[in-house]
């Protein structure tokens, strides 16, 4: 070939080069991405902007979503502050306001758009759709939370319980811890025999979240007591189908006694009514703190993986349900399997987004496997493995990495208040959550955590206190309050219990004269009128039942 020819080979492979570069350029990486923006009413941590796997999630749905989250407010006075703007992100999930924004008109109502998107209609049965109809007959959010797909394979008790650390138990020789003078004993001998941690810092035997909306850790715990499961706001009787008012019952009465027993031992911590919950969390993640009644989601994925990371879970300072009932012939309901439909709220797009089909769009990509995959497995090669048998595995270096909060800032990428599957994957094999893949999960643990399941022949935080079917179809209540308003006599004087406890109960858990302080919450929350919350939540449940 002449020298003419091989020039003008060249040239036409350089124009080819060229070109296929520019396709590439103009329709794949410069592909135009559709940014939205999302508010959560919950606290939470923004991810880095050049967040690893939130950038491969925008290359295959061609969206992505900057979230922002609750700093130093409530959510009610954030969701006032938007509605009084009259300026929305895109997406909004406004928690216990979401009914304020229904109200304000800033959601779009999504009918006409569910069935235009498979993975969004499947999420729900047609009966769970229309059970999030407001009063205009329309849906406006999508709850997010504990849909299960295939088999429930939870390992993880994500909910509410008397939480202690290993090194208790083991200290004390493993022993059954059933009903609330023995988890107290427990802790106050404890504390007694070992007042500080290996490096001199003073120990908190017990303490309390009490701000904002997050003091159920102080109040609701007498329902559990009771061996009733966590309808939230009442208890129902199964046979006789009729609420009851939890904050009165005389096992409330002693729950609260025990706490002022314990705050006058010196056993409660005395910061308990007044720190923040970034407070709260950054005590927990010290190791220092024996115990607390919190629910897991609330506490975890913050304070563990500090635990973890300062090597304090060699120490046993890792946490553990107990199956903590006011006797022991009472049977816990602390953890119901299945999932849970709170209609309360979830996530919502506003008036304020572009494009709403872009939006529902990215949901339902967020939906399809591989995408889910991506948001909690990660990348495969990088943030797990998959055996000759096709299931998911991390190795300890990965597990390692994930502890460490700049990588995941920077790698992982939940897409947390949008909407997530738990359960098993299509291919029947694998769990959609690492934290419910049986054989991840116990891999996973720590030595003091296996050590203490062994103890108990356990291999779950579930088996620790068992497992319960849903009690009916009423459940939960707590769907239905969390939506009451001022506008029905039941809804104001929901408000008005929830105000009364809030100042009442930390002065009746530090009260000299308990008695005396008792009895004078008691007159506070009468002139509240309970019965008219009891008799609203009465007839919704009877209606709940009815049309079953």
């Amino acid at each position: 070939m002449n020298r003419k020819k091989i020039i003008a080979v060249v040239l036409v492979a350089v124009s080819v080069f060229i070109l296929i570069l520019g396709n590439r350029l103009l329709f794949g990486n410069n592909k135009k991405i559709i940014e939205f923006t999302a508010f959560y009413a919950a606290p939470g941590i923004e991810l880095n902007k050049d967040n690893e796997i939130k950038n491969i999630i925008a290359s295959k749905t061609g969206v992505m979503v900057t979230e922002t989250w609750l700093h130093g407010q409530t959510a009610q006075d954030a969701v006032a502050m938007l509605i009084a703007s009259g300026e929305y992100p895109d997406f909004i999930d406004g928690g216990d306001a979401s009914k304020q924004l229904y109200e304000a008109g800033a959601l779009i109502a999504l009918d006409d758009y569910i069935d235009k998107y498979p993975n969004i209609k499947a999420y729900y049965s047609d009966e769970e759709w229309d059970r999030l109809r407001q009063s205009d007959g329309h849906i406006y959010w999508i709850p997010q939370f504990s849909n299960y797909k295939g088999k429930d394979t939870s390992c993880t008790h994500n909910d509410e319980a008397f939480w202690i650390q290993t090194r208790v138990l083991k200290w004390a020789g493993y022993p059954e811890v059933r009903t609330l003078d023995q988890y107290f004993d427990l802790i106050e001998a404890y504390y007694e025999a070992n007042p500080t941690m290996e490096d001199g810092s003073e120990i908190i035997p017990y303490t309390i979240l009490c701000e904002d909306w997050r003091y159920f850790c102080l109040e609701n715990a007498p329902q559990f007591l009771d061996g009733y499961p966590n309808d939230g706001s009442v208890i129902v009787d199964p046979e006789t189908l009729k609420v009851i008012d939890y904050n009165t019952t005389p096992t409330a009465k002693a729950y609260f006694m025990k706490l002022n027993e314990e705050f006058h031992k010196g056993i409660v911590d005395p910061q308990s009514f007044t720190q923040t919950y970034e407070e709260y969390i950054a005590k927990l993640s010290t190791g220092r703190v024996l115990g607390m009644v919190d629910q897991w989601w609330d506490f975890a994925s913050f304070a563990l993986d500090s635990i973890k990371q300062a090597g304090l879970d060699e120490q046993g300072c890792e946490y553990v349900p107990v199956p903590v009932t006011i006797s022991e012939d009472v049977h816990n309901q602390w953890h119901s399997s299945g999932d849970q439909l709170n209609v309360s709220g979830g996530i919502a797009v506003t008036v304020d987004c572009s494009d709403v089909d872009a939006a529902l769009g990215f949901i339902n990509d967020l939906l399809s496997e591989d995408i889910h995959n991506l948001r909690f497995w990660g990348q495969e090669g990088v943030d797990y493995q998959v055996d000759d048998n096709g299931v998911f595995y991390r190795t300890p270096e990965q597990r390692e990495k994930l502890l460490n909060t700049n990588y995941k800032m920077s790698h992982m990428c939940y897409y947390p208040y949008f909407p997530r599957y738990r359960g098993t994957s299509d291919d029947g094999i694998n769990s959609l959550l690492p934290e419910d893949q049986p054989g991840e999960y116990y891999d996973g643990l720590s030595d003091s955590i296996k050590e203490c399941f062994d103890a108990y022949g356990v291999k779950t935080y579930v088996d620790m206190l068992g497992s319960n079917e849903d009690p009916g179809p009423w459940y939960p209540m707590y769907s239905y309050s969390n939506s009451m308003t001022n506008a029905t006599s039941g809804g104001l004087a929901w408000n008005l219990m929830g105000q009364v406890k809030h100042e009442y109960l930390p002065q009746v858990v530090m009260a000299d004269d308990f008695e005396a302080m008792w009895k004078k919450y008691m007159k506070a929350y009468e002139r509240c009128n309970p019965q008219d919350f009891l008799d609203e939540m009465q007839a919704e449940l009877d209606r709940r039942v009815s049309s079953k």
